[in-house]
């Protein structure tokens, strides 16, 4: 993979403030960033601005609106807060906000969805005023109950497919290799998906894997193909940036700069 295509997700040093890791940025000569909403909240949002415009740095995406899906909460509450999300994506001159979609709380699958699928029908109007685009991102099944019903590329783009057309070029999907490279349909749905991601993350998964959520590897040090699956992602047209986005308690532990030292070098090998 060509380095300039290379932009550090902030959960991968994420022991490091906002500030930590633009300078991260700039010492490994890395030329974007996506950031977390806790992270911009901490440093405020005007001072989040300012130093990744500062920087130089491209902002690929802010993680994360979405959690469309809890029954017990206010639905006007979690539009504004995905409005507010809305808003710091257009404040950073972010390329997506990505969605999360919410989590099943309960026994009612069809419900959950349909949450998620009213959820981002409400938003995109905003979202289309602001001149942000929306990308969901489905998870991995394992995911259900703790982050997101939308759980393969095919449901997403059911959703792209249908809420879309209303706000032609603000709503797409993001492709997380580590969430959908096991699907047996991932090459068809790809080609489905032509002219339709606004986002590609890359990581690895580890043959022993021991915990769903952080142990993740870095790309190289797992199963997948990645170069097969960029590839792919490539025949959809996107072209922009690559997200490193490797959640692992193992790699938190390390330091930073070293950690960076090795996605660089990976990046260019494995992707």
């Amino acid at each position: 993979m060509d380095p300039r295509r290379l932009s550090l997700n902030q959960i991968t040093v994420n022991s490091w403030s906002l500030e930590q890791a633009v300078a991260g940025c700039e010492r490994h000569d890395i030329g974007a960033i996506a950031l977390w909403r806790d992270k911009i909240a901490a440093a405020g949002l005007p001072r989040a601005a300012r130093l990744v415009r500062d920087a130089g740095l491209h902002v690929s995406s802010v993680c994360r609106g979405g959690m469309f899906t809890d029954p017990a909460a206010d639905p006007a509450g979690v539009l504004d807060d995905n409005r507010r999300a809305v808003e710091e994506a257009a404040e950073l001159g972010a390329d997506t906000l990505v969605l999360v979609c919410g989590a099943l709380h309960d026994t009612d699958l069809p419900g959950a969805r349909a949450r998620v699928r009213d959820g981002i029908a409400a938003l995109l109007p905003h979202a289309a005023a602001a001149g942000v685009r929306l990308g969901i991102e489905p998870l991995h099944p394992m995911m259900i109950g703790v982050r997101s019903v939308v759980v393969s590329l095919a449901q997403a783009l059911d959703l792209v497919e249908e809420l879309e057309p209303a706000h032609p070029g603000h709503l797409g999907v993001v492709v997380d290799a580590y969430h959908v490279w096991w699907d047996p349909a991932l090459e068809q749905q790809l080609h489905r998906a032509t002219g339709k991601v606004l986002g590609y993350h890359v990581s690895d998964w580890l043959a022993g894997t021991s915990d769903l959520l952080t142990d993740r590897g870095v790309m190289g040090d797992g199963l997948m193909d990645l170069p097969r699956l960029s590839r792919q992602v490539a025949g959809t047209g996107y072209d922009g940036p690559v997200e490193v986005e490797v959640l692992s308690t193992r790699w938190w532990g390390e330091d930073p700069d070293d950690v960076l030292r090795l996605v660089r070098k990976r990046f260019e090998e494995c992707v």
